[in-house]
């Protein structure tokens, strides 16, 4: 586990605020909303978290990360760019012709990427696979996922779930971000799914909820799960969707919009302000 301050930590989340913006604003399309939301959990995983090796992206003993939701693939691509996976410089391609950074994180394109995910509720039960196969193998890497809370609506989930549970996956964390919106309004006005953590109590899990935004929470979450056997944990993470830019936050229509040219100056200039604060 990599030894980073929780304000070294607070800039990385910061800088990968600001290559979502940058990415979805160049592709003008995209998920900014929802990648914003998970910002500081997919930075700690990958700044602290995780056994993980840019240079080595494929290493056997590497812990691996499915983002089952995978539309908020800005947010991964961000922080893998931060990690050093490739230049930052590339967020400008996000969703192009021949990019390297499709809409949806591709295996087939992009070094580091675990698994093509996008397809609501596929993820996660690629996330048990994986970790039932480290299991098969003797093998000691973890597997982490994050989950939208509108993609659990999906049946596949508590398929996973339950699969997850009868094969005593101790090696297998999943997030959900509970961001209370998706495309077409609130969770509950769509589909409640809740309560969410009774749901995954019931069907074995070992559960945790959470600030989503708090390294402190998170990282106490995760310990947590290493230290419980026999069970898979389902960290419950109470979010805000589009955090972090004030014209964005808890507002359903950036779900699935880019910005213009006034709101991304307007969104960056919040998060530069923020970053200098940091850095004091």
């Amino acid at each position: 586990m990599d030894v980073i301050s929780k304000n070294e930590l607070a800039k990385v989340a910061c800088n990968v605020r600001m290559g979502i913006i940058e990415g979805t604003f160049n592709a003008k399309s995209g998920h900014p909303g929802g990648s914003l939301s998970i910002a500081e959990i997919i930075t700690y995983l990958y700044f602290k978290e995780m056994n993980i090796d840019p240079q080595k992206p494929d290493m056997p003993e590497r812990d691996r990360f499915v983002l089952s939701k995978g539309h908020a693939a800005p947010a991964l691509y961000s922080v893998m760019a931060q990690k050093g996976y490739f230049p930052v410089e590339e967020l400008k391609t996000l969703r192009k012709v021949d990019s390297r950074l499709q809409g949806h994180p591709s295996m087939k394109c992009l070094p580091g990427i675990d698994i093509s995910s996008g397809s609501l509720g596929q993820g996660i039960s690629a996330a048990c696979g994986m970790a039932l196969g480290a299991k098969l193998k003797g093998a000691d890497f973890r597997v982490y996922s994050i989950l939208g809370d509108g993609e659990i609506e999906e049946g596949q989930v508590w398929e996973a779930a339950m699969y997850a549970s009868a094969k005593k996956l101790d090696n297998l964390v999943a997030f959900v971000d509970n961001n209370n919106l998706q495309i077409d309004g609130t969770v509950e006005e769509v589909n409640s799914p809740y309560p969410i953590p009774e749901k995954f109590a019931a069907f074995g899990w070992n559960v945790i909820e959470i600030d989503g935004h708090s390294f402190e929470e998170i990282g106490n979450a995760l310990k947590a799960a290493r230290d419980c056997k026999g069970k898979p944990t389902a960290i419950v993470a109470k979010t805000v969707k589009g955090k972090g830019v004030s014209f964005m936050e808890n507002q359903v229509n950036w779900h699935g919009s880019a910005p213009n040219a006034e709101q991304y100056e307007t969104a960056m200039n919040e998060l530069k302000a923020v970053l200098s604060g940091l850095e004091g």
